[in-house]
């Protein structure tokens, strides 16, 4: 489509958009680190810090679907402000009553919620105006550069906040936090992102904001090799979210909760998806973008599983480096075949529910990781029974054991998800079966 008003467009536009947001994303996350600090001060509870993910996750499941059918029906540019300037409002709130003495913690519920539902919309507008503003050999470097939006500030945001909060304090990072989503709306408004054409495929979507929100499932059930796709992430996020769960607890408990070593294995991770992202940015990924989804799971699943060795911290650096610096491969291909191959205007819908099916395990994984760790695989390997008498030349005995074997448990099936996928025809030859959107029909009504 033809930059007719001549701003800049095309990788160039994207990167200032990236811009926008990498800057804004950091301030956020410097923000959400002094609220957090304040609200375990007020609280001293750590359900209640949970109980603000609780109400920012219900909203943003609930609204994905509209939000979806909002993305396509609507300009994209103007959902991508949409979702700033909810989160924008969110913190304007909480900066007001902040600085006027009157802030509690119930307000940050609130403002969960709001936050909830201007994210509901970023990720599809952001996921689908990538493939209106640069071209498709780009969007695996594309979606490296935005895997470091989402890796970056875990380095650097801790650091930050902890220097500037006391000079700042909270009131003063709320204050930066609230002038970076206004650059990052100016990003916005000074770059061209093109609609997108007018497919068949769009029409035949189109109907009531019901039917409109149904048809992103229905599109993607009714391609086996999307829907195969989606299951190796449904799979896969479900054993690293019950892996992951444990872990910082098998770490606190076999170091007698040394939060320095905990620390120090969060920021390794951190530095592994940074640095991923950056390779990701600069390669794109393989040709076959299918392989840096499989492999990527595999080289995933035997990073986690080597976290739950025995060993101490230089395993568990090892194990966390290697599974967060295939993170940004194993996203960014899976992003960039779906991109290819979905309707540009109907993306919203579609990677709308492609998110909800893949986030549908986040309130799982937590009960069932608890459940077993609590209950069965902790108590197992502290005696001396047939599990423990097996495994712990592998994971040790004593606390964490129990949880580090869970770990390995966890990653090996993670990295078979992997495996399982080149045995599927319809996986394996995904990018064959599913034509580009840019070979499908333009709709002439």
């Amino acid at each position: 489509m033809e930059n007719k008003t001549r701003r800049p467009a095309g990788m160039f536009g994207f990167t200032i958009v990236w811009l926008g947001q990498i800057v804004s994303v950091l301030a956020s996350s410097m923000s959400q680190f002094g609220l957090s600090i304040w609200m375990y001060d007020q609280t001293k509870s750590a359900l209640a810090m949970g109980v603000m993910q609780v109400f920012f996750i219900t909203p943003f499941l609930l609204i994905s679907p509209i939000a979806g059918v909002m993305v396509d029906r609507h300009n994209r540019k103007l959902m991508m402000m949409v979702s700033d300037l909810g989160a924008g409002l969110a913190t304007v709130s909480i900066l007001i009553l902040q600085y006027f003495g009157l802030l509690e913690f119930w307000h940050l519920y609130v403002t969960s919620i709001i936050y909830g539902l201007g994210m509901a919309f970023q990720w599809p507008a952001y996921s689908a105006a990538i493939s209106t503003m640069v071209p498709k050999e780009q969007y695996g470097r594309a979606n490296g550069m935005m895997s470091i939006i989402e890796a970056g500030p875990g380095v650097f945001a801790p650091l930050m906040a902890g220097a500037l909060l006391p000079v700042l304090g909270l009131t003063g990072l709320l204050f930066l936090d609230v002038a970076t989503f206004i650059f990052a709306i100016g990003a916005l408004l000074v770059v061209y992102i093109p609609q997108p054409v007018r497919t068949e495929e769009g029409q035949q979507g189109q109907g009531s904001v019901w039917s409109e929100a149904a048809y992103g499932f229905k599109y993607i059930f009714a391609r086996p090799s999307l829907l195969g796709l989606q299951l190796i992430f449904f799979i896969g996020n479900l054993f690293s979210g019950i892996g992951y769960t444990v872990l910082a607890p098998m770490i606190l408990a076999r170091t007698d909760s040394n939060s320095l070593i905990f620390g120090s294995v969060e920021t390794a991770g951190a530095i592994g998806g940074l640095v991923g992202g950056l390779v990701m940015s600069a390669w794109g990924g393989f040709k076959r973008r299918v392989h840096g989804v499989l492999i990527g799971w595999i080289w995933a699943g035997i990073g986690m599983a080597v976290i739950g060795l025995t060993g101490g911290l230089p395993v568990w650096i090892t194990g966390i480096i290697v599974g967060s610096l295939v993170s940004p491969l194993i996203n960014g291909s899976n992003q960039a075949i779906w991109q290819a191959k979905v309707a540009p205007d109907v993306q919203g819908r579609v990677f709308s529910a492609r998110r909800l099916i893949a986030w549908f395990t986040n309130p799982i994984s937590p009960l069932i990781a608890g459940s077993l760790a609590d209950f069965v695989l902790e108590p197992a390997m502290r005696t001396d029974s047939g599990l423990s008498l097996t495994f712990s030349w592998l994971v040790g005995t004593g606390p964490g054991s129990g949880m580090g074997l869970f770990l390995v448990i966890c990653g090996v099936f993670g990295a078979l998800v992997g495996v399982a996928g080149y045995f599927s025809p319809a996986i394996r030859n995904a990018e064959d079966i599913l034509p580009d959107h840019d070979e499908l029909p333009v709709s002439t009504a």
